[in-house]
């Protein structure tokens, strides 16, 4: 059993289950994914990306230039792609777990 992931590792994971994508990309589809709650600054996102690289989790794809700016581009491994989904098992329980405590207090106070 590994320790929650913290929401910004989660998103970004997340956005790279969709496929390879550069930084900024990243950054645009980790807003995407939280509407907006969760904004990444380039500094985050690459000591993240750092983090996870060396757990094995994300791999450099490859790197461009474009415009005269290196882009790095990141995959999901599969071990990264089995931490992703034991994670949202994990939250998916929660929430069941949760919506059937919900679902007691609204009968208990539609009763009281």
């Amino acid at each position: 059993m590994t320790a929650p992931l913290q929401e910004p590792t989660f998103l970004i994971l997340s956005a790279l289950a969709a496929g390879p994508m550069h930084g900024y990309g990243v950054i645009q589809e980790v807003a995407a994914l939280s509407s907006g709650r969760v904004t990444l600054r380039p500094g985050t996102l690459y000591g993240a990306l750092d983090r996870l690289s060396e757990q094995g989790l994300v791999a450099q794809e490859g790197e461009e230039v474009v415009e005269g700016r290196l882009r790095r581009y990141y995959r999901l491994t599969d071990p990264g792609a089995d931490v992703l989904a034991a994670e949202v098992e994990r939250m998916a329980d929660n929430a069941r777990a949760a919506s059937a405590r919900l679902r007691q207090h609204v009968r208990g106070t539609a009763t009281a």
